[in-house]
């Protein structure tokens, strides 16, 4: 057993922030321990994420900067990159960094205490593939769970849109067997979770590994029945693998809360062909009019990508029309940037980085409008929120409501994982403020 410390900064998704938890635990069960937060670590674990613009030189920016306080300080520290840029370039970055020990893709975490001794040894990769048999590998969750945690279900794309290099980082699209999940689940709730966020690249993809047509709304039922659990959330879903049975959980399933992240990333159906996304402007249209319908309290997120190759400004205005038809209460929103390997990167028509940036700015401005005024509608209606952490202020906690806004309340008294009552006071762009209700603790 091993005494030496760790630190691991994890960039990007959901599912990073899942992968980084896991790879904590592992780490602990061998005998490692974590790092006070700022203070020098034995092991320095980068856990990339390839989706974001400029991802590979953030990556080298921050191996250059461990390396520099290392050797102020006399110290080598075993310096550790996973996640999917690690899969993605592989032994390119122990070339470019020699400073770089063990280079391990998402699949094959759950050989890091192998690869972290083999270090020593000339540097250890391993990007291997299995299909999510990792999980059969890593040690039982922590005892103690935040109260809203992350469970991955499902890994990998199959649907290759044609800016994305996540069937490339992350393999084919696999899920779990439903068994698994939900003992996974009892152990969170167990350990004080109060809200699970079911994930995946392609969540709503997930279909029960012996028996594809035990499917996803069907898990949604198992994992809202969990005792103890009161609230069950999902991202990311694909609009194409939506299905009748998934819209009716939500009118169903009083556990699972009104909120849908449901990317659909152009409104231009000639963008949205160009992006290989396998669905149309009137597809979209239509399963968020039936969602709604299911469940009218219904909040929508999505993510939008301006200047993709090709984009004319006729094809920018129709992702503005369908923002101000469906009306968001979240939404991601980035300017394209080529991902090397991905078939629009190679495309002869790139819209010049200055067009796509000053589209990004008109659809931010008309998305954060249409946030605030999300926001406001909650002012003076009553709900209940999940307190999660301290406010910045003395007394100060800060909840989730069930549309996943954050809500400021002043109640000395609460604690992480309560639910209670409160009153919408006040709305900002980015939060609410609210008023503890009767003698809730």
């Amino acid at each position: 057993m091993s005494s030496r410390s760790f630190a691991i900064k994890s960039y990007g998704c959901q599912m990073n922030v899942y992968d980084a938890e896991r790879m904590a635990e592992l780490l602990r069960a061998s005998g490692f321990t974590e790092a006070a937060p700022g203070t020098a670590a034995d092991i320095e674990l980068l856990n990339t994420c390839h989706i974001r613009e400029k991802a590979t030189e953030k990556l080298y920016s921050d191996i250059g900067r461990i390396r520099a306080a290392a050797q102020a300080q006399g110290r080598r520290p075993t310096v550790v990159v996973a996640g999917c840029v690690a899969q993605a370039e592989g032994p390119e970055i122990r070339a470019r960094a020699p400073a770089v020990d063990v280079v391990v893709g998402p699949q094959a975490y759950h050989r890091l205490p192998d690869l972290i001794a083999r270090a020593g040894q000339g540097g250890a990769i391993d990007t291997d593939m299995p299909a999510v048999a990792k999980f059969g590998h890593l040690p039982p969750r922590a005892r103690r769970a935040r109260p809203s945690a992350f469970l991955t279900i499902q890994e990998g794309c199959d649907k290759f849109c044609a800016f994305c290099v996540v069937p490339y980082t992350r393999g084919a699209e696999a899920s779990r067997p439903a068994a698994d999940i939900l003992a996974e689940a009892r152990s969170l709730v167990a350990a004080g979770a109060r809200e699970l966020t079911l994930l995946g690249q392609n969540v709503n993809a997930w279909a029960e590994p012996s028996d594809p047509a035990h499917d996803f709304s069907a898990l949604l039922a198992e994992v809202a029945a969990v005792p103890g659990l009161a609230r069950l959330r999902y991202t990311t879903s694909h609009p194409r693998d939506v299905t009748a049975g998934m819209i009716a959980a939500h009118a169903r399933l009083p556990a699972l809360m009104p909120f849908l992240h449901l990317p659909v990333q152009s409104g231009s159906d000639r963008v949205l062909a160009a992006m290989n996304r396998r669905h149309d402007r009137r597809f979209y249209l239509d399963l968020v009019a039936r969602f709604r319908a299911a469940r009218p309290d219904l909040a929508l997120s999505s993510d939008f990508i301006t200047g993709f190759p090709g984009e004319t400004e006729e094809d920018f205005a129709e992702t503005l029309a369908l923002v101000e038809e469906v009306g968001f209460a979240q939404a991601y929103s980035f300017r394209y940037s080529p991902r090397p390997g991905t078939p629009a990167a190679d495309r002869a028509d790139q819209v010049p980085p200055a067009v796509a940036a000053e589209r990004l700015a008109r659809l931010q401005a008309l998305l954060a409008s249409q946030q605030l005024a999300f926001n406001r509608t909650h002012v003076g209606t009553e709900t209940e929120i999940l307190v999660e952490r301290p406010g910045k202020g003395p007394g100060q906690w800060i909840g989730k409501s069930p549309w996943l806004q954050s809500v400021v309340v002043e109640a000395p008294g609460l604690a992480p994982g309560a639910l209670v009552p409160v009153a919408i006071t006040a709305a900002g762009p980015n939060s609410l403020a609210g008023r503890l209700l009767g003698d809730a603790p």
